[in-house]
């Protein structure tokens, strides 16, 4: 494993998958991390639906292009690794636990030398009508909401080089006074 602070500025958004699945010891390792994740009030409200079914990872890749109007756009770039964070809607946190979970689930996979990307629509795909037949044949009972889905696998080529960062990303507040006896 590599240095937590370096794996977080090394981190990018892989878009080209090679077809090996990921090691079962790996997606335990990221899966495990996305678990540790930090949630409001304890209660542990995100449900992870790990995909590695080509035709099921094709049916969910089709419902977020047509959120997009682009039927023909192939947003999952190829992964053989889906995992879909849902959140019970009922839970106060569950949008910020999700996201959570998602961080970990990006960093994890990096520090194992395991591409990953965050795609957003999650929310769109599951509230459609084939989304939420989706949940019910993965016996998920109540209201989930998607909050997104984290594709894995080995990249196909180098990572992309980071942006620049932006200028006023930190704004820093201190006291002006020094404290005296």
């Amino acid at each position: 494993m590599g240095n937590t602070l370096e794996d977080i500025k090394n981190r990018r958004s892989i878009r080209s998958y090679k077809q090996e699945q990921i090691k079962e010891e790996e997606l335990s390792a990221i899966l495990e991390a996305g678990t540790f994740a930090p949630s409001g009030m304890g209660q542990q409200s995100v449900v992870m639906v790990v995909v590695q079914d080509n035709e099921t990872i094709a049916k969910i890749e089709q419902l977020n292009a047509k959120v997009l109007n682009d039927p023909a756009q192939k947003p999952f770039y190829g992964a053989p690794t889906i995992v879909n964070v849902l959140v019970d809607n009922s839970k106060v946190t569950g949008v910020e636990n999700g996201a959570l979970v998602i961080g970990n689930l990006l960093l994890a996979a990096q520090a194992l030398g395991v591409g990953s990307c965050y795609i957003y629509r999650a929310k769109e795909v599951f509230e459609r009508t084939e989304g939420k037949e989706l949940l019910k044949q993965w016996g998920l009972k109540g209201d989930y909401v998607g909050i997104g889905h984290v594709l894995l696998g080995y990249a196909e080529g180098p990572a992309p080089q980071p942006a620049p960062r932006k200028e006023g990303y930190i704004v820093k507040v201190q006291s002006n006074s020094s404290e005296s006896e």
